[in-house]
């Protein structure tokens, strides 16, 4: 697995130039059926307009990717979109851009330049997040060192799932995988060699951009 950045939800924004507006609507999407139903859901709410022009960016490593000028010259709308969220390295992503006609032509270079434009409005006003990698691990230890342990993963800002209290207490740990052996040998080093690791499959976590310092424990 690796890192990738998208988007979580959806976003919008306004954009207006020579009396034709531009109004963007932008969506974390995970399969094409997703993106789909977003632009249809975009072209239903604005059945009025002339134009509702699309693109979108799948997969971890941004490989499908389709755009759409829906009636508006060959390549001056869905490629700039397109390229929009390119540049911003994003994937798992759709974007409509709707445009309601204000009477005066902008040219080939004033769309593609309009509806890049607008594209990036509306990307910029999403909350963009990273897909991290982590490691799963269920650490098993006696209630006597609970405290001990639960002190020493709340200092080094470990991410944990919800602990369960049986016979012995279980913690799910997120380790970030070129950490994750330092990690279990601090914990085993703390305690003696008196916990038990239970491996699991890797999963990719949603990080804000401005907590991604926060991903990796402190050394």
């Amino acid at each position: 697995m690796n890192k990738y950045l998208t988007i979580q939800g959806e976003s919008s924004a306004q954009y207006e130039i020579q009396r034709s507006r531009f109004i963007t609507h932008a969506s974390h999407a995970e399969s094409e059926e997703e993106a789909r139903e977003f632009i249809l859901r975009q072209k239903k709410s604005y059945f009025d307009a002339r134009h509702n022009c699309s693109a979108w960016v799948l997969g971890e490593q941004g490989d499908k990717q389709k755009s759409n000028d829906d009636g508006e010259p060959g390549g001056t709308a869905g490629n700039p979109i397109l390229e929009a969220i390119k540049k911003r390295g994003l994937t798992d992503v759709v974007v409509v851009v709707t445009r309601y006609f204000g009477g005066i032509k902008l040219g080939a270079g004033g769309l593609i330049r309009a509806y890049g434009h607008a594209a990036g409005l509306g990307l910029d006003a999403a909350d963009i997040i990273a897909m991290m990698p982590f490691r799963q691990v269920n650490l098993t230890c006696d209630y006597t060192l609970f405290n001990t342990i639960d002190n020493f993963l709340r200092q080094k800002k470990i991410r944990m799932g919800d602990t369960s209290y049986a016979e012995k207490v279980t913690i799910p740990l997120m380790l970030p995988p070129e950490q994750a052996e330092s990690i279990l040998t601090e914990i085993t080093d703390l305690t003696a060699a008196r916990c038990r690791y239970e491996p699991r499959e890797e999963v990719l976590l949603p990080i804000p951009l401005k907590d991604i310092s926060q991903a990796s424990p402190s050394t």
